[in-house]
């Protein structure tokens, strides 16, 4: 009995198309370029950093955008002791909610401390900038206690 013969094709699966962030994650990710924080004035006034595109209980679009400072205040965090390839440091770190002046919404980052009782909640942060900025997050390459 004869094996039946046994058709293949070289095949290669990949996504032939380019995303877009749209206008609102777009104009934050310009404005990191220029060294700006901004974030977006949700229905009920609160301002949301990182922006986002609709309304979190109304679900209507926002399009208020608000600077705010690019210090802020830690609302929780997390220490890394050992951090791995992927992570932003190459040394322990905190990574951290931070409530940026002008925004009641907390953004997540990595602060760079010496260690990890120098992080407490309450304590004041600044973000320090990437020497090239390229419109990423991480643009703010870190923030660090003042």
């Amino acid at each position: 009995m004869s094996q039946p013969e046994i058709l293949n094709q070289a095949f290669e699966l990949g996504f032939t198309y380019t995303r877009s962030t749209g206008p609102v994650v777009g104009r934050f990710l310009t404005e990191l370029k220029n060294r700006r924080i901004v974030g977006i004035k949700a229905s009920d006034s609160r301002v949301v950093v990182p922006p986002m595109e609709y309304d979190p209980d109304t679900a209507e679009e926002l399009s208020e955008f608000v600077e705010v400072g690019e210090q802020g205040e830690i609302v929780s965090f997390a220490w890394v002791k050992e951090p791995r390839e992927a992570h932003p440091m190459d040394v322990p770190f905190a990574w951290a909610m931070i409530k940026l002046d002008g925004a009641d919404v907390p953004m997540i980052h990595c602060v760079a401390a010496a260690s990890e009782g120098d992080v407490k909640t309450g304590a004041r942060v600044r973000a320090v900038w990437a020497d090239e900025t390229i419109g990423f997050i991480t643009d703010i390459r870190c923030f660090e206690l003042v």
